[in-house]
């Protein structure tokens, strides 16, 4: 069985769904066959039985076969023996021997036919054998008129015959029909998975070419289609992630041009000054050092903003997941951010407000959003921080961004050209928006009356932490 399992698994979708078919009508048609033939036996037998039950057997023949008991006595005068051809006549005594009747055939004495014979039954009905062995359909019962207990029986071929026919009729059709079931499976077969086929194709193509600008056409709305339409849907999602990693490869490529050819030509001058023994005068060669750890900084900061970026997407649902106090966040944000600009003023009005999130991936983004308004804050000037039932928001005073700008402030190393001169990758606030929209949030930013950039971040709420959970 295990084999017959194991092979089965092994043929192809298309002969397996063929096979199913096949066996599915084989044994509908041989179900219908066995009924069939079932019931016409049984009707054949109904019939026989009430032809036996109808017969009468002539007076006089009954009393010429009870005084004679042998099959060569003669009949009575306009007395011919009944059924001499298909009936069987013999009277039954109760000690069980038997008087067989003129041209009929001995027939085995049951011990329900003797019991008829003493009068412990009315009747009985059965099928037995002749002394020869043939098969035959016995009806004993008590004459009314003679009183002699008579059994009447017929062969059994009379039915045996046709059904045997009829047997035969039945195989053959049902031989053709599994034969045409099975050529209609293979049809069926063959039809239903020809947009798998195309499927399969178009699979095997990506695979051996990596070509994701393949697409399958899309027939109808059944699953073959929902399948085509899904398959159409993910190679142009890894088509739009391979060009979005490709264009992440040459921008990280493009920003880290700059400061390794800076790095490098401070470094070159340094050496050849070495090398040279002509010494840098002391506030040049300070002024080289200081470009060299600038342009390290700012390494070291694009590859710690393209790790953040790396890093799959968790949403709310990582094991990393907290729930979070984002009012206490914000004020270490803050405070961090009065370290970056000692001059600035930087208010906070921050109301209690809890959230689900990576601790370190919301910090950063709370970080990367004061950075951005402490860089393009004036000299002495505010930015006012106010957190209000999850509405963050983050404005300062500086020149603005221009209204065509801001459709592209959240694109990976998109920098305004008016901001190219001061420090940064161009990584935050897209840093930002995808942990916002991890979080389930939304953030945005928008020109602030009176002049300046506001940035706005709404997260969704999380239930209260109990009193002793430690903050992050």
């Amino acid at each position: 069985m295990n084999r017959l399992v194991r092979r089965y698994r092994g043929l192809p979708l298309r002969s397996r769904l063929a096979l199913l078919v096949t066996v599915a009508v084989a044994l509908a048609v041989a179900a219908v066959a066995v009924s069939c033939w079932i019931l016409t036996r049984a009707q054949l037998r109904d019939q026989m039985d009430d032809s036996l039950r109808s017969l009468k057997v002539g007076q006089g023949y009954l009393e010429l076969t009870a005084t004679a008991c042998s099959n060569t006595s003669p009949s009575p005068d306009g007395e011919t023996p009944p059924g001499t051809t298909t009936l069987f006549v013999q009277i039954v005594r109760p000690d069980g021997t038997r008087c067989v009747g003129r041209g009929s055939t001995p027939v085995v004495v049951e011990r329900s036919d003797v019991g008829v014979a003493q009068q412990l039954r009315a009747q009985s009905l059965h099928d037995a054998k002749t002394d020869t062995g043939a098969s035959v359909r016995v009806l004993t019962q008590v004459d009314a008129e003679s009183g002699y207990t008579v059994s009447l029986a017929r062969p059994l071929s009379e039915i045996d015959d046709p059904l045997n026919k009829l047997a035969l009729l039945l195989t053959a059709v049902a031989g053709i029909g599994v034969l045409g079931a099975g050529a209609a499976g293979l049809w069926v077969a063959r039809t239903g998975l020809r947009p798998v086929d195309r499927l399969t194709g178009a699979v095997e193509h990506v695979a051996r070419t990596e070509d994701l600008s393949l697409r399958i056409p899309v027939e109808g709305d059944d699953e073959i289609a929902r399948l085509s339409e899904s398959f159409n849907s993910m190679t142009a999602s890894l088509a739009s992630s391979r060009d979005l990693q490709q264009q992440l490869i040459a921008d990280a490529g493009h920003e880290l041009r700059t400061p390794l050819t800076s790095l490098r030509t401070n470094i070159e001058l340094l050496a050849r000054s070495e090398e040279t023994g002509r010494a840098i005068p002391p506030d040049d060669r300070k002024a080289l050092l200081a470009s060299v750890t600038a342009q390290m900084s700012e390494l070291a900061a694009l590859i710690g903003d393209l790790q953040e970026l790396s890093r799959p997407d968790s949403g709310t649902a990582g094991d990393k997941v907290q729930v979070l106090a984002l009012h206490d966040l914000t004020r270490i944000a803050i405070e961090r951010a009065r370290l970056r600009g000692p001059e600035l003023t930087i208010t906070a009005d921050l109301a209690p407000w809890y959230v689900r999130a990576e601790p370190p991936a919301l910090e950063r983004a709370v970080v990367n959003i004061l950075d951005n308004a402490v860089k393009f804050s004036p000299p002495h000037g505010t930015v006012e921080v106010r957190l209000d039932r999850g509405h963050l928001t983050v404005r300062d005073h500086g020149p603005g961004i221009p209204a065509d700008e801001l459709p592209h402030v959240f694109d990976r190393f998109w920098r305004s050209p008016t901001a190219r001169s001061l420090p940064g990758s161009g990584l935050g606030l897209s840093i930002v928006a995808r942990t916002v929209q991890q979080c389930g949030g939304e953030v945005a930013l928008r020109a602030a009356e009176g002049g300046g950039t506001e940035a706005s971040v709404r997260l969704p709420g999380a239930p209260t932490p109990p009193p002793d959970t430690p903050a992050p």
